[in-house]
Parts: structure tokens; sequence; C-alpha cells
């Protein structure tokens, strides 16, 4: 992996809490919240000052700024909500360019994985029923895609603390 394993422990306890968030706010409400994509976007500019180096760090910002653009597409063509392009863009500049390919890799699985363990909680009836207001179980063919988005960074910057350079 070409992230630093510092810089992911670094990441860590600021990121995975808010991933977490996400992932249960878009079950609940179907939405991830600005201030959460906000939140991880400061998260980046403070402590990636610390755990970067200066040059890494700005072309950070370039990532979150091409991945926005890239969001807002899929957006645009109906294949991605507003919030999870937003939110992906504010995790851009937490992947290092040498691990993209590890990431959609790694967002393919969770995607699937995902998917799977939400439509199956959502038929089980006794599982539905520990959430039973959670909108993400009552709106058709839609899926909070936050779940699998925060998975990611989530699962990156772990394998990035352990296996990272």
């Amino acid at each position: 992996m070409e992230i630093a394993a510092a810089a992911a422990l670094w990441f860590l306890p600021f990121a995975v809490p808010l991933c977490l968030y996400v992932a249960w706010n878009d079950m609940r409400e179907m939405k991830i919240p600005n201030r959460a994509v906000l939140v991880l976007a400061a998260i980046y500019a403070g402590v990636g000052l610390v755990a970067l180096p200066f040059e890494t760090w700005a072309w950070g910002w370039v990532h979150l700024a091409v991945m926005l653009v890239f969001g807002f597409a899929l957006n645009v063509a109906g294949t991605l909500g507003a919030g999870d392009a937003k939110f992906a863009a504010a995790a851009a500049p937490f992947v290092a360019l040498g691990d993209v390919r590890l990431v959609i890799v790694l967002f393919a699985a969770c995607l699937l994985a995902a998917f799977a363990a939400h439509r199956f909680v959502r038929a089980v009836p006794a599982l539905r029923g520990l959430a039973p207001h959670w909108k993400s179980w009552t709106t058709g063919e839609s899926f909070p895609m936050g779940l699998a988005l925060g998975s990611t960074l989530a699962l990156y910057l772990l394998l990035g603390a352990a296996y990272g350079r």
C-alpha cells in the first residue's frame, strides 16, 4: 500500500467514527448530512497537515475536486445521490494515488457486502424490527450508499495502518 502507516494511524481515530455515523445515518434517514461531509474535509485539512508531507496534503485537494466533478456527473446521470457524491469527494484526499485501484476493488467488495447485508436484514422481520423506523427499509430499490462508502474509507485506513509503507 502506498499510504503511510503513520498517516493512516493519524486519520483512523477521527475518520472511522465519522464513517460509522455516515453509514448509520444513511440507513436511518437515506441522507448523508452536509455537516458530515464538511467534518470529513476538516479532518483531512487539520490532521492531514500533521500526518502528511505538505505536497502530498496539497495534492489531496485536487483528488477532492476531481472526485467532486465525477460524483456530480454521476448524480446528474441519476446513478448516485448528491450526498454520496459529496462524501466520496471528501474521502478522496485520504486515498494515496498509488492505492486507487485497491480502493476501487475494496469499494466493490464493500458495496456487494453492504447490499447483501442490507437486503438480508430488511427481509428478516426480527432483524428489521431492531430499527423499525429506518427509511432504508421502505425506499424500494434505493440503497443507502453511505454504508458502502463509509465502510470503504474505514477499511482502507485500517489496512493502511496495518500494511502501509
